[in-house]
């Protein structure tokens, strides 16, 4: 690393760029493969995260000169250790990783990846180099050549040279995972029938393919996780065409139930699937004029609602939030999926903001008959 880029970021009116460079200097220094011998150094050009996974776009230099452009994949495996479990097996030494890139000029290339646990990042990974052979002239030090082959950690799949290549304008990869071909320590075979999965469990997106409310057509389903490269999006938000959702969050029990369909809240899904991390998406909500968003409780997941416009009531569980007092009176109300529980009711206007944990309960409703109640929110996984 440019030792220029530590002098810069640690003055003190730069301290705060620690944050926004974070990735810079910690994977400069991170441990990858090669940087078992100090003859590699690698250019990390982008870094993307998505759940358990991190994906890393790079290049490696042997002895000061180029060698090859890296894909680095590292996986952690919480949802497949978990649905391993439940089939009475553990995740072992391997994993397999199912790839899909797209390239510039729209057409894809699929490969299947073997992900071994590294103790070093407590993760399973592998790095797919276009190139293994050593720089004209030298030879690669036996700690590095020692990873590389069909089933080391340094691996060259001819398929995706293409993509690698062209590092930089690879945008769009499709990942799913299931554990290994091989039963540990019994020997077996584990067939594709049988693996157990992580594909996104039971992930979907929202599109507005048609205006009808809560129609089964509007939510695309998909067994991958999809890492984006696109470096920034500039949306309008008058551009999105809302899905249309009756009677959201609520069951028929519930008193503010509308049976004829009527009881209407709208979603502009701005961003989804090309988020990373853990969140899921950024939204526009329109809680259509005397309509109520269910009240309801997140479990493993956060989200933050910010009022934009219009104004009405939002419930919130009864002691979330410590601040509350006497002066905010409780209620009684109908918990998606739980049950009448007491609640906070709170007037909302623009400006005012609910943030919820894991654990905790909020809803909201439009007092007003003729004007919406227009809120975005945040959504993401916290476990």
């Amino acid at each position: 690393m440019d030792p220029r880029f530590s002098d810069i970021s640690s003055s003190p009116e730069n301290e705060i760029f620690k944050v926004v460079f974070y990735p810079d200097r910690i994977y400069h220094d991170a441990y990858l493969n090669a940087t078992v011998s100090e003859r590699y150094r690698y250019n990390v050009t982008e870094v993307r995260r998505k759940a358990d996974i991190t994906f890393i776009k790079a290049q490696v230099f042997q002895d000061g000169r180029f060698l090859a452009n890296v894909f680095r994949i590292e996986y952690l495996a919480s949802r497949l250790c978990e649905t391993s479990r439940e089939k009475n097996r553990f995740l072992q030494s391997q994993v397999l990783c199912n790839l899909k890139i797209t390239l510039p000029d729209k057409s894809t290339v699929e490969t299947q990846i073997a992900l071994s646990f590294c103790n070093w990042v407590r993760a399973f990974q592998c790095e797919i180099w276009d190139n293994l052979d050593p720089v004209d002239g030298s030879s690669h030090h036996f700690k590095v050549l020692s990873q590389m082959g069909r089933k080391g950690t340094i691996v060259h799949v001819s398929n995706l040279d293409a993509a690698l290549k062209q590092l930089r304008d690879i945008k769009i990869v499709e990942m799913n995972f299931r554990e290994g071909a091989t039963d540990e320590p019994f020997g077996y075979k584990i067939n594709n029938d049988d693996a157990t999965w992580d594909n996104d469990y039971m992930r979907s997106y929202q599109v507005p393919n048609t205006s009808t409310p809560s129609a089964d057509g509007n939510t695309v389903h998909v067994d991958n996780y999809l890492v984006n490269f696109q470096r920034g999006w500039w949306l309008d938000s008058a551009n999105v065409k809302p899905v249309r959702y009756s009677n959201a969050m609520m069951e028929s029990i519930n008193p503010a139930y509308n049976p004829d369909g009527t009881n209407i809240v709208e979603m502009k899904w701005i961003l989804q699937r090309e988020l990373g991390g853990s969140l899921v998406y950024f939204h526009e909500v329109n809680v259509t004029p005397g309509s109520f968003e269910g009240v309801h409780q997140h479990i493993g997941s956060e989200e933050l609602y910010y009022i934009v416009s219009g104004e009405g009531i939002a419930y919130m569980g009864c002691d979330d939030d410590p601040a509350f007092d006497n002066t905010i009176p409780i209620v009684s109300q109908e918990i998606y999926c739980i049950g009448q529980k007491p609640v906070r009711e709170l007037h909302v206007k623009p400006g005012k903001i609910i943030y919820t944990k894991s654990g905790g309960i909020h809803g909201i409703r439009n007092t007003s008959t003729t004007v919406p109640l227009i809120f975005v929110a945040f959504g993401y996984h916290c476990s």
